[in-house]
């Protein structure tokens, strides 16, 4: 069995496990042997890529394997991974194991909650390792299908709104995405649905031009791609803890892997002539989402609307074409999923104990719960960019290379984007002095107690996973750039 779909049989090891489970200590040990089997798979498969790499690989995709499943519509359970795949594998691996420590004290139905969660995970790893259309197509339904029960049950506030408003816009772009996919098989002859093979066939440009904007829609909307973002703010805010993770730090990464992966990569005429379009969209995406978190006093909304404009970021970087700005897109992507991840740990915790996210009801939380709030303002410089943390080399190598571009409306652009750093700084600092420092207003609040152990080993990992990234990035911006390569030449001709 190839190595890569233990990063789907781990998972439904898992389904499997938990539906057997007879009470929530059994639940709880299936989620952390499972989880610590997929991170540590991940991690080797990070440490096996590079080797590999180093020792003078050259195909594109390693690890490939490749299964016939439906032969009338060449459909394949394909699977190979690049150095973008590798790295996605491992953020997803890192928030689904910290995620389930994050989890740890959920009720009710804890065993159901588990049980939808890795449904989600199941369909994330699928996606990062499937190099076929329609598989790809299944795998990422596959992760967008349980968000809807995971907000609607277990989520807070409006979540039922929140849950219906989530699923139809995510169901909508995937109404997109599935004509796209159905365009680029049929344009490429029909002959396989394999992007390795897709890729060496020239799509016709008329296809290209009438198929890539449905594609990159379809992908965009779960990138949060404006305006059709609004469904992320309201699902992040109603959604569980863990659930919040997951959906900011991994699932929101399928919109920008999939339109550099498929869309893009597949059809460069396409992207050629629509690029700059979506380019002023993602532009509006990074300001818009970081003015809009400037005014939000929810602390859940806020990070929502900073995702928002993280997100839209990446989107930015893959539409300027150039070998540093997609390469520091997936960085961002990496930096993003590691950072959102941790400050949604962090709010749930917060919340779990104030019972509040009402940034004008909470004060003084640093002398009450020092642990918490020490991480949340390492999450918040990570987010503001500060040097030695993630976001400084992901936002620095974003702004770097999509200002290669020379030209006037490509810099201009750039330069607009680039507002977005003073701004971020301006909503991260003044919750951290709202909510962590001064005096303690609410007598019930010197009550509370710091973090458990289960919640300090989630938040620890995540900490030093945005250090280590923002400490040693060129391991990371070595095995993406070398990715990068192919798609962005192919983008060149």
């Amino acid at each position: 069995m190839n190595i890569l779909s233990l990063f789907v049989l781990i998972p439904l090891l898992m389904l499997l496990g938990l539906w057997i489970a007879r009470n929530v200590s059994q639940v709880k040990g299936v989620m952390v042997v499972g989880s610590s089997a997929l991170l540590v798979l991940a991690t080797w498969l990070t440490v096996a890529y590079i080797g590999m790499r180093q020792a003078g690989a050259t195909e594109e995709m390693l690890f490939t394997d490749s299964i016939m499943w439906y032969a009338p519509l060449h459909i394949c359970y394909s699977v190979g991974v690049d150095g973008i795949s590798v790295v996605m594998l491992l953020l997803s691996a890192i928030i689904v194991f910290t995620g389930t420590f994050a989890s740890w004290k959920l009720k009710p139905l804890t065993k159901e909650y588990f049980l939808w969660f890795t449904l989600l995970s199941t369909g994330v790893f699928g996606f990062f390792i499937s190099t076929d259309l329609f598989t790809m197509f299944m795998f990422y339904e596959v992760a967008l299908i349980p968000m809807y029960l995971l907000i609607g049950v277990w989520g807070s506030g409006r979540k039922e709104y929140s849950a219906m408003k989530l699923t139809l816009m995510l169901m909508g772009g995937s109404a997109f995405l599935l004509i796209g996919i159905l365009g680029i098989y049929y344009g490429a002859g029909g002959e396989t649905m394999n992007i390795l093979e897709i890729v060496k066939l020239k799509i016709p440009t008329e296809i290209q031009q009438i198929f890539f904007p449905l594609t990159f829609l379809g992908f965009g909307v779960l990138g949060a791609l404006f305006p059709f973002h609004t469904w992320s703010p309201d699902g992040h805010a109603s959604a569980p803890t863990a659930v919040s993770m997951l959906h900011a730090g991994v699932l929101m990464k399928l919109g920008g892997y999939g339109c550099f992966r498929v869309a893009m990569y597949l059809m460069p005429t396409g992207a050629a002539i629509w690029g700059d379009f979506f380019l002023i969209l993602t532009t509006i995406s990074v300001v818009y989402g970081a003015f809009s978190a400037v005014v939000q006093t929810d602390l859940k909304y806020i990070n929502a609307y900073s995702s928002v404009s993280h997100c839209g970021l990446v989107l930015f970087a893959l539409l300027m074409m150039t070998r540093v700005s997609a390469t520091g897109a997936i960085l961002q992507m990496l930096s993003h999923g590691l950072m959102t991840a941790l400050f949604f740990a962090l709010i749930g915790m917060i919340y779990g104990r104030t019972h509040t996210r009402d940034i004008r009801q909470l004060s003084g939380l640093m002398k009450i719960m020092p642990f918490l709030s020490v991480g949340y303002v390492i999450a918040g410089l990570a987010n503001l960019g500060l040097p030695g943390l993630s976001g400084f080399i992901a936002e620095m190598t974003v702004f770097t290379g999509s200002f290669q571009v020379n030209d006037v409306f490509h810099r201009t652009c750039t330069v607009i984007a680039t507002t977005s750093i003073v701004i971020t700084a301006v909503y991260i600092l003044r919750v951290v002095g709202k909510i962590l420092y001064g005096t303690c207003d609410n007598p019930e609040h010197l009550k509370l107690t710091d973090a458990t152990w289960d919640e300090r080993l989630s938040v620890i990992c995540l900490i030093a996973a945005v250090a280590g990234l923002g400490l040693a990035p060129w391991w990371a911006s070595d095995v993406i750039s070398g990715s990068v390569e192919p798609i962005i030449s192919q983008l060149m001709r």
